[in-house]
């Protein structure tokens, strides 16, 4: 389904991504981030920690050596405590991403992967390959509800174009 080169070039895109995000929010006012705008999770800073929180958790099914969240599902929005923890987190977790994406073989891809939903309650097992297609596609689709509210709230938006993205990214 994917290769390698793939799982790469998304890690590159998700740093790209929340490079931007984290230099365009950082003047941001606590309050603005934290504001209700009507998305999923209500807020950018809602939204900012979901997808961190979840990123956390599929990089601890895809290498453990990544621990898994401390905090529990139901507390997901509020996975770091504010801005700059979220960017120190979000930085840190993104050099992870890129490293384990780096040593990934096509045939690391291959096979299921088992883990057990504390949000479902319930054992799960599917084909590696969809898990990390899924990672990736959770990432863009929630940054998409951040581009959204930031636009809404008057605020510059990230270049979103994957064709857009540096070299040296």
């Amino acid at each position: 389904m994917i290769e390698a080169g793939y799982v790469r070039s998304m890690a590159r895109y998700n740093a790209w991504q929340n490079r931007q995000l984290t230099t365009l929010l950082s003047d941001m006012p606590d309050a603005d981030l934290r504001k209700d705008r009507g998305a999923f999770f209500g807020s950018i800073m809602a939204t900012l920690n979901h997808i961190l929180w979840g990123d956390t958790l599929w990089m601890n099914r895809f290498e453990p050596r990544i621990a898994p969240p401390d905090v529990p599902p139901a507390k997901h929005a509020e996975f770091t405590p504010t801005f700059a923890v979220w960017s120190a987190e979000r930085f840190r977790l993104d050099g992870a991403i890129r490293m384990w994406a780096d040593t990934l073989r096509t045939l690391d891809l291959k096979g299921e992967l088992a883990w057990y939903s504390g949000t479902l309650k319930r054992d799960f097992q599917q084909p590696l390959a969809n898990c990390v297609v899924h990672f990736f596609n959770h990432q863009i689709h929630h940054r998409g509800q951040v581009h959204a509210m930031m636009t809404a709230a008057g605020r510059e938006a990230p270049v979103s174009d994957m064709v857009f993205m540096p070299e040296d990214e």
